[in-house]
Formats: structure tokens, C-alpha cells, sequence
């Protein structure tokens, strides 16, 4: 598997679509690595012309572990988060975005086009108002801007992401916690066959899952706190994808992103939680090249 030494970690990568096309990087949310990319939304944007580039986040996959700093216990580091209490973290979401320029720098690629999910939308919104000049577009998906009030999750939702596998270090105890996640933040009406969603998230068992890392990423995202006025900054042609029935970081963020974003267009997709369901990729990558290709 390819990885590079950028940013003080070894980061792991994948590249899909022709080598010369517009390139266009793809940051996964909180834990799950680049295989998590559903493959039809993978392809589809590598047939529109692009050169994808999918990273593991440092903490997930193939990528570094980041084990030093200081851990705040994610319950203590929550209750903070929402008071606008100081929330001590290994490291932040533009220690993150970094790690995006970092890669770029690695494959001689000075600006892309970046689609982040979740947590690593929220990664695309700090790179996109900190490094403009690296950035053509963003989109961000199913993702917020750190306002508790917008980015309540239902307690279920919450709950399950919490959680944590019983055996943790076993690919089955994984999958089985992944299947279960998925089944409960992920579109209910457009549920995901079972046997292709047991085969999607062995897959990303196998890639390599960290709890612990999945606890410091997390913390990252709380110590980040509000970023509404970072978002304000934001001056790139952004496009906020949101679903209407998401229940861990509910429409009502991802409405706000598009509000206070300059110039921000909202596709909000009926049905939709918090997954790519593969009935609605079809619509997602269609958006997402028409933005990108009218960004240039």
C-alpha cells in the first residue's frame, strides 16, 4: 500500500482515475479508513475525469498512530465542548488539514479540489479558510460547524458511536460493531443491502481500526469547539450535501454551513443519514462534478 512521510507521520493514500486529471481529495470522517470511500462514489468521480487521491487520517487505516498529549475523557471533554470550555487534545483539526497539504506536497500537487465527510468534512472546512491557495472547491458532507445547538445527535446515534467493539482487537467484534453503527446513523430509507454492508465494514476492519485513535480524533473535532466565524472566512465555491434524516449531526448543521459560508449552495438529500447510500451516489457524484468543474 502507498504511503508518504509528510507532516512528521507516515500517511497512507490511494490514487484512482487518470493520472492527469484535476485532482480531487477525498477525507473520511471520525475513525473509518479510505476504504470507507463506498467504491461506486470512488469511480464515479474518477469517470467524471478526476485523479482521486483518498488518505487514512492519521489514527485510522495504514496511517500513524499519534499517541502522545494528553487525553481529556471524551464524556468530560463533551460537557466542556458545549459550555465554550478550553478542551485539551493530542492534536487539532488543522494539525489535520495539514496532513492534507502534507500529502499533496508528497505528490507534487499544489491545489484540489476536497470533499470531506463528518469529521473530515470538518477537516475540509479549517483547510479551505486556512489554505485557500490550496484549495479549487469544497464540499462538505453530512459534516457541521461545531455549534452544539445545530449539532445535537439523537441519544441512539451517540450512543453507538460511543460504543466500542467487545473484543477490539478481532476483525468479526469489529465488523459486527461497525454493521451495528451503520444500521443505526445510516439512511433508513435507503437501508443498505446486509451482506454488502458486512463485506464494506469487514473491509475497513481489516484496513486497520483504532478506538483509541478514534477517542483522540474526537477530541480534536470538540477541542475545535464553535467555528462559525472561521467559516465566515471561507472564500473558495463551496457545496454543503446534507441529508434530511441524519441522525448524528442532524440537517439542521449542515444548513447552517450553507448559510454562513459566502456563496454556499446546499444539496439537501431527502431520506439521507449519515452514510453515502448507494441509491443516492449517482445524485451525490453528479453534484459534486458539476461544482468542481464550475470551479475551476
Amino acid at each position: 500500500m502507498p504511503s508518504v512521510r509528510a507532516n512528521g507521520i507516515t500517511i497512507a493514500y490511494e490514487t484512482d482515475g487518470p493520472a492527469g486529471g484535476v485532482p480531487l481529495v477525498l477525507v473520511m470522517g471520525l475513525g473509518m479508513p479510505l476504504v470507507f470511500w463506498p467504491d461506486a462514489f470512488v469511480s464515479g468521480l474518477a469517470k467524471g475525469g478526476f485523479r482521486v487521491v483518498r488518505l487514512d487520517n492519521r489514527d485510522c487505516g495504514l496511517s500513524s498512530r499519534v499517541e502522545d498529549g494528553s487525553n481529556t475523557p471524551i464524556p468530560a471533554a463533551m460537557a466542556r465542548s458545549i459550555l465554550g470550555l478550553e478542551v485539551h487534545a493530542p492534536y487539532s483539526l488543522a494539525d489535520m488539514a495539514k496532513d492534507v497539504t502534507g500529502l499533496m506536497d508528497a505528490l507534487g500537487i499544489e491545489r484540489a479540489h476536497v470533499v470531506g465527510a463528518s469529521l473530515g468534512g470538518m477537516v475540509a472546512q479549517v483547510l479551505a479558510a486556512r489554505w485557500p491557495r490550496r484549495v479549487a472547491s469544497l464540499v462538505s458532507i453530512m459534516s457541521g460547524s461545531g455549534n452544539p445547538f445545530t449539532s445535537m445527535s439523537r441519544p441512539r446515534a451517540l450512543g453507538a458511536i460511543l460504543h466500542r467493539p467487545e473484543r477490539p482487537g478481532e476483525v468479526d467484534s469489529i465488523t459486527d460493531y461497525l454493521v451495528h453503527v451503520m444500521t443505526v446513523i445510516g439512511s433508513s430509507h435507503h437501508p443498505a443491502d446486509p451482506a454488502k454492508l458486512r463485506a464494506h465494514c469487514e473491509r475497513s476492519a481489516k484496513r486497520g481500526y483504532d478506538h483509541h485513535g478514534i477517542a483522540r480524533q474526537m477530541l480534536a473535532m470538540l477541542a475545535a469547539g464553535d467555528r462559525r466565524a472561521e467559516l465566515a472566512t471561507i472564500r473558495v465555491p463551496t457545496l454543503v450535501v446534507h441529508g434530511s434524516d441524519d441522525p448524528l449531526i442532524p440537517r439542521s448543521a449542515g444548513r447552517e454551513v450553507a448559510r454562513i459560508v459566502p456563496g454556499a449552495s446546499l444539496l439537501e438529500l431527502e431520506g439521507m443519514g449519515h452514510d453515502l447510500p448507494a441509491p443516492l451516489i449517482p445524485e451525490i457524484v453528479e453534484a459534486i462534478v458539476a461544482h468542481c468543474r464550475a470551479s475551476v
